[in-house]
């Protein structure tokens, strides 16, 4: 139940903004912001240390960041050959083709490379893919800008409205966005920083990362909320 909020200018030449929340059990252990792969030594993410991927991967040298969420949808097989998500953000940065998604579950891929966005989604059964056009989007648990997520009805709009801005804290007015959604209950349909318990889930916003992407670099930082469900404010590196 992640989300992310992007921007994709008109000026092929400017840089694509990313705002990502992760939602995940506090319990499940993972490795901040860092080269965590041997075998892709220009690539940083945000490593699952049980299964050892990536729920956000980035190649800052190349322009490229892709960010893993999940979506419902469970493949034709028995729950043991059940193969895990992770690889498919690696893959992505890395400019690899994706791994065999059939035995995966449900997912969306946002992915920013090339000076463009797209959101690719695998449902269990059938994969598609949609470029965004220039504008803000938003992705959760459905489509791109679904208005079925109550987040994207709610929030979508504030986030467009909020000029992102040049310089070092070009985040900070998605930040304020954030702070605002966050005066809802955490378990509220239409929170952002979640706690995903009273829906029977066991995850809670954990972290949050903001990536600017130009065609050729990117600039990524990573940041945890202290307290996991709860939003405030956060100082990126």
């Amino acid at each position: 139940m992640c989300t992310v909020v992007f921007r994709v200018s008109a000026d092929p030449g400017a840089p694509i903004d990313l705002l990502a929340v992760r939602d995940e059990d506090p319990a499940r252990p993972w490795d901040r912001l860092g080269a965590s792969w041997p075998e892709l030594p220009a690539v940083v993410g945000v490593k699952d240390r049980r299964a050892g991927g990536a729920w956000l991967a980035a190649r800052p040298d190349a322009g490229r960041v892709a960010v893993l969420l999940n979506r419902a949808g469970d493949p034709p097989v028995s729950p043991e050959h059940i193969a895990s998500r992770g690889s498919v953000a690696l893959d992505a940065v890395a400019g690899h083709p994706l791994r065999d998604r059939s035995r995966m579950r449900g997912f969306n891929l946002v992915t920013v490379a090339d000076g463009s966005a797209s959101v690719r989604s695998w449902d269990g059964v059938r994969a598609r893919e949609a470029v965004a056009a220039p504008g803000t989007h938003m992705v959760a648990h459905d489509d791109l800008d679904d208005p079925r997520s109550a987040r994207i009805a709610a929030w979508l709009g504030a986030f467009a409205d909020a000029d992102t801005a040049d310089g070092d804290a070009w985040y900070a007015p998605w930040l304020d966005v954030l702070a605002e959604t966050a005066l809802l209950d955490p378990g509220d349909d239409r929170a952002i920083v979640r706690d995903n318990r009273p829906h029977g889930v066991p995850t809670l916003s954990t972290l949050a990362c903001v990536a600017r992407v130009w065609p050729d670099r990117a600039d990524f930082r990573y940041a945890e909320f202290p307290t996991p469900g709860r939003f405030s404010p956060v100082q990126f590196a």
